[in-house]
């Protein structure tokens, strides 16, 4: 997603009278959807963050805008309920932002949901011997039952599928592996 680092922008609009009157909007760049994505960068009290809102939305679905996403870093926190009184909704969250959404053309709402899956590993290891790698858990749900299976893990974010099973693997053998492929998915 683009970024603006610009927290407001001026524009121009006519009134009756043939009168040109200045109107102050948050800043936003345009996504690839005909969205508009606002990066709050700038300390501003939710007393002049509703007025903004409310006329950059006027002006965002007067120009046929289908969504507005505005990312909030954790020191802007203070604006979440005024942004939610005005129809935002959470989309996702990181330890730093939090990332609302609102759907605000009259069309279907097409917006992608928020990833909400982590992906799991489990290696099936053999050696030249055709021996296969077991092992015993330490901790967890198989800890001292007895039970055999292969080693397992969580793939971390933004980390190769192929990289995790080497990982996982180096961390509870110590053995170093090759990945050659996926054998299956399972959900």
């Amino acid at each position: 997603m683009s970024t603006s680092t610009n927290t407001l922008a001026i524009e121009k609009k006519m009134v009756p009278g043939n009168e040109v009157q200045q109107v102050e909007l948050l800043a936003g760049v345009e996504d690839l959807y005909g969205g508009i994505i606002i990066d709050m960068e700038k300390t501003m009290d939710s007393e002049a963050f509703v007025p903004l809102l409310r006329a950059s939305l006027s002006q965002w679905k007067q120009r046929g805008k289908r969504a507005v996403w505005i990312k909030l870093p954790i020191e802007l926190a203070n604006l979440v309920e005024p942004a939610v009184k005005e129809g935002f909704k959470y989309h996702h969250a990181e330890p730093d932002y939090v990332m609302l959404v609102n759907w605000i053309s009259k069309s279907t709402n097409s917006l992608p949901k928020n990833a909400s899956h982590r992906v799991g590993i489990s290696a099936f290891v053999m050696n030249d011997k055709r021996q296969v790698l077991v092992v015993q858990e330490k901790s967890g749900k198989f800890k001292g039952t007895g039970v055999w299976k292969f080693p397992t893990g969580v793939v971390d974010e933004g980390e190769d599928i192929s990289m995790a099973a080497i990982r996982e693997v180096k961390e509870e053998t110590g053995i170093d592996t090759e990945f050659v492929e996926i054998l299956a998915f399972r959900q």
